[in-house]
């Protein structure tokens, strides 16, 4: 199971979790960003080969959260989906997913990936509107700062890159005021981001949640 480690991010108790998400505890709320369902059977039908596999371990990996957090609720921040969600085979294990965890209000926000959500009311996630405002924070998809409240988005699928090697490990990237998370999925190209003075990046290794130093 994912290591977790404890921060304070506008002033609120949070756990980050070496597994790719964020839990906000007083809320009792798990939060994603970048989950892009379906990113697999896109690109086979584009030509381009990807393993087969990816949507079921992606579950897998989101019901042991869900497991080790006891969250009641599983918010997405955008990129629920990746192109249409037709009657496939990742949409049949999408359903069983919601069944078996139909106790868990499942809420998403739109992402630039999802034209489609909206269609797909029989996914059986809530759709929130673009940004919403919940204690300290603003949840979101882009990063757009906001003049008063804390942004928590997604988006940028932010990485670390270990000197000397090709490697990179998904990252929580840490500003001012806006916390970034890690793209959950595993099929997700990432970007380095440019540290400025105070900046911090938690790196996800093999499931642990480990704090670099900041900037």
């Amino acid at each position: 199971m994912a290591v977790e480690l404890d921060l304070e991010i506008a002033g609120e108790p949070m756990r980050a979790l070496g597994d790719r998400a964020l839990y906000w505890p007083a809320r009792r709320r798990l939060l994603i960003a970048d989950l892009h369902l379906g990113k697999g059977d896109v690109f086979r039908r584009a030509g381009i080969s990807l393993p087969s596999g990816g949507t079921s371990h992606d579950l897998a990996r989101l019901a042991a959260l869900l497991a080790h957090t006891d969250a009641q609720e599983l918010w997405i921040l955008g990129d629920v989906l990746h192109g249409p969600a037709p009657q496939a085979s990742w949409r049949r294990r999408v359903d069983e997913w919601r069944r078996q965890h139909h106790r868990v209000r499942v809420a998403a926000l739109a992402g630039n990936h999802d034209r489609a959500l909206a269609a797909a009311t029989d996914l059986g996630f809530e759709l929130l509107p673009d940004s919403v405002d919940d204690g300290p924070f603003q949840l979101r998809h882009d990063p757009h700062p906001h003049e008063e409240l804390h942004v928590l988005c997604g988006h940028l699928h932010p990485v670390f890159k270990t000197p000397g090697t090709t490697q990179r490990w998904p990252a929580f990237l840490l500003r001012e005021r806006l916390t970034v998370l890690p793209a959950f999925s595993q099929f997700t190209a990432g970007v380095e981001p440019d540290l400025a003075t105070g900046e911090q990046l938690i790196v996800c290794v093999e499931g642990e949640a480990i704090a670099l130093p900041a900037a």
